[in-house]
């Protein structure tokens, strides 16, 4: 059972678009409306592969409640945490040739008692699990180290952490050894303070986060496909699409996909390939199913090509 703690989630609207023309009428061919955030995606891609997860989240206002009915709909137990601010809207526009547009709200500020109901939900929801994955941004009212608290805590109850974020927060939590991190290229980039050409640079990059604290790294490099370092070594893994639909929650699934097969190895790491593969060609924020998923394209390999130029390097 996979748990996953959403400490800012939303209601995204993604609206497709032939193209995004600043200050014109844009109109939609199509539109979706999904419960979003990181773990909240993780949550949704671990129900769609028939796993249970509990979603603990923070959530207020109609906007909130819109969230739980849509993740019920799903099969997903909710732990919600009510709070007295409304939950964030999300826009996304995704143009034709793949290119997306977001625009994410900041979502309510937490309070003293919302803070350590949250904590306490997360305690709760801990017994029987096999991961717990924190996932994005934190709200107001959460201090950078929130993470790492939540991290501690889980430790001693004998759970194992995923953690996707970034910045300060990310930092803060190597120090407690989360036993995965998940950062995507630019956030690599951002927590060793220095560009990433290669993927020989992410590959150092990620030896520096593992020098940290962090057990392991699954790091996403976009249409270069995924990396996984740890402790008992480098793999380098990718697949063929045929055509990018949407990038939304494309790195949640594959977060996902790489619990679901168990959070270590060549293995999850093709899972998570796999998951990554499939959720970009689909819409929105809609995350794969196992009849999406083409394992047999996946291709894994510990020999990492580490002077492979990055199709988008990070700055």
């Amino acid at each position: 059972m996979i748990v996953t703690v959403t400490p800012n989630p939303s209601l995204d609207r993604t609206y497709e678009v032939p193209s995004l023309d600043r200050g014109e009428v844009v109109r939609a061919t199509g539109e979706r409306m999904d419960p979003g955030g990181k773990g909240v995606n993780v949550s949704r891609a671990v129900a769609a592969a028939g796993r249970r997860t509990v979603a603990v989240l923070p959530l207020g206002g109609a906007p909130g409640a819109l969230v739980a009915e849509l993740l019920a709909a799903q099969g997903i137990e909710v732990a919600p945490v009510p709070v007295a601010g409304t939950t964030r809207s999300n826009i996304a526009l995704a143009e034709a040739d793949g290119v997306l547009t977001k625009v994410n709200a900041p979502g309510p500020e937490l309070g003293p008692e919302e803070r350590e109901l949250l904590l306490q939900t997360v305690r709760r929801q801990a017994h029987g699990a096999d991961w717990i994955a924190c996932c994005g941004s934190l709200p107001r009212g959460l201090a950078p180290s929130w993470y790492a608290d939540l991290v501690a805590r889980a430790h001693v109850a004998g759970v194992r952490i995923a953690l996707d974020t970034s910045g300060p927060a990310l930092l803060a939590a190597l120090r407690e050894g989360p036993d995965v991190v998940k950062p995507n290229a630019e956030e690599l980039a951002e927590a060793v303070g220095r560009p990433l050409a290669t993927v020989g640079d992410a590959l150092k990059a990620a030896d520096d986060l593992r020098s940290l604290g962090a057990g392991a790294v699954l790091a996403s490099l976009g249409a270069d496909g995924q990396l996984l370092v740890t402790g008992a070594g480098a793999w380098y893994g990718g697949a063929p699409v045929a055509a990018v639909r949407s990038n939304v929650g494309a790195g949640d699934a594959s977060l996902a996909g790489f619990l679901i097969a168990g959070g270590a190895g060549p293995e999850a790491l093709a899972s998570a390939v796999a998951h990554g593969a499939a959720a970009v060609q689909l819409p929105g924020s809609v995350m794969p199913t196992p009849a999406d998923l083409s394992p047999a394209a996946v291709t894994v390999t510990a020999d990492v090509p580490l002077d492979r130029p990055l199709t988008d390097p990070a700055p």
